[in-house]
């Protein structure tokens, strides 16, 4: 509170010199201008954004408090970062550490672990680096990803659910549905004449709903998620992994998680626990696209009751032409294929425009897609309806032959 008081009664000269001197790093030990929580602040932000150049006895303003390989002082700089910032700036300034600084080394240590601000670039890190970490640290690491994931399935899972369920067959009605499947709307307009006004609510006599029809296992839609696991895809293959899951536990749909890059990793049978997918995914390494669509195919028994979702960057690193001439196969048998370049909350990804407009010259969809809108494209999908008017409808810009770049 003190200081508040200080900055209050300071002069606008005071105050603009350390508006600067925070933003530009300025030799700030005996500045008047500025408080102790501001010295914290400044070195916070100079260990990192510093230019690292000169000797900093000789010239100060040359200094860099730096962050070494010390695992507490580490944790201590985030625990000031977190003081200052709030999550969204702790986030971006903790990914500017592991650029700049290198600092992934620190995620072997659980000291680091304990202070960092969690969130899905940080489960990417963790997973890529799982295989040489310490146990103690590896623990650590799980408790994390499980948290992370546990938050993100809050998020995703309601409404990835409600659209799922939405799209199955309602076209029959009844008047005994169950509580999931009653037709609000439908309900109140029918029992408008029994609203009690004592109460101001309407008491329903009647119910309106939708009669689901009994779906044997093999009659049911089949979504297959391949997603492209190399290293610049690894937000998307955290976000599919979770989606996967989500659906997987819906008796609406069978659901397939197979993650590539030069090799292929069918994670279907994990999906009832979203960290082991997780753990089973192995980020990095080149990307043969053509031999993951190839297995994906071979396991499609029922194509016009099926649908691929396709979650790569389309760098290929396998046979471009075939690659082409699978898709274009799969959707001649009827498969409902999907491409999404990214599967993000970031907006435009990196791709290859060139092989983005030769996929879809074949008339498949091909776009990036926030998790926000992977539910809604996903029950789009099911009912077949026109992908191309969906992506117009939510304000995005599918990628079209001899287009170079989505929104």
């Amino acid at each position: 509170m003190d200081d508040e008081g200080e900055i209050g009664e300071a002069s606008t000269d005071d105050g603009r010199e350390r508006r600067w001197r925070l933003a530009i790093g300025a030799d700030d030990e005996k500045s008047p201008s500025l408080s102790d929580t501001d010295k914290r602040l400044s070195a916070a932000l100079d260990a990192l954004y510093g230019d690292g150049t000169g000797d900093a006895a000789a010239d100060p303003r040359k200094r860099r408090g730096g962050l070494g390989r010390s695992a507490p002082r580490v944790a201590q700089w985030m625990g000031d970062i977190r003081s200052f910032f709030p999550a969204q700036v702790v986030q971006i300034v903790q990914k500017d550490a592991f650029e700049r600084l290198n600092l992934k080394q620190m995620l072997m240590e659980p000291e680091f672990l304990k202070a960092i601000e969690a969130d899905v670039n940080l489960v990417a890190d963790l997973i890529s680096l799982r295989s040489v970490m310490p146990a103690k640290t590896k623990d650590i690491a799980r408790t994390i990803i499980a948290d992370i994931v546990a938050k993100l399935m809050q998020r995703l899972e309601q409404k990835t659910a409600e659209a799922i369920r939405g799209a199955v067959d309602r076209s029959q009605r009844t008047n005994r549905p169950r509580q999931r499947d009653i037709d609000w709307p439908r309900t109140i307009s029918a029992n408008l004449r029994h609203y009690q006004p004592e109460h101001k609510t309407i008491v329903p006599e009647k119910l309106v709903g939708f009669l689901r029809k009994q779906r044997r296992l093999v009659d049911l839609d089949e979504v297959v998620l391949c997603v492209d696991q190399s290293g610049s895809m690894a937000s998307s293959v955290i976000y599919a992994s979770i989606f996967a899951a989500v659906m997987a536990s819906l008796p609406v749909v069978r659901t397939k998680l197979v993650c590539f890059d030069t090799a292929i990793v069918d994670l279907t049978d994990e999906l009832s626990d979203p960290v082991e997918v997780l753990f089973g995914v192995q980020l990095g390494g080149g990307t043969d696209i053509n031999q993951a669509v190839a297995y994906c195919a071979e396991r499609i028994e029922r194509p016009t009751k099926s649908h691929m979702v396709l979650i790569t960057d389309l760098y290929e690193g396998g046979n471009g032409q075939e690659l082409l001439r699978r898709l274009a196969a799969l959707v001649r048998s009827g498969v409902n294929v999907v491409v999404l370049l990214a599967l993000t909350d970031q907006g435009r990804p990196g791709y290859d425009p060139k092989m983005a407009g030769s996929v879809a010259a074949l008339g498949i969809p091909v776009f990036a897609c926030t998790p926000d809108l992977f539910p809604d494209m996903m029950a789009a999908a099911l009912r077949r309806e026109d992908i191309g008017a969906w992506a117009a409808g939510a304000d995005i810009k599918l990628v079209r032959a001899e287009t170079e770049t989505p929104e």
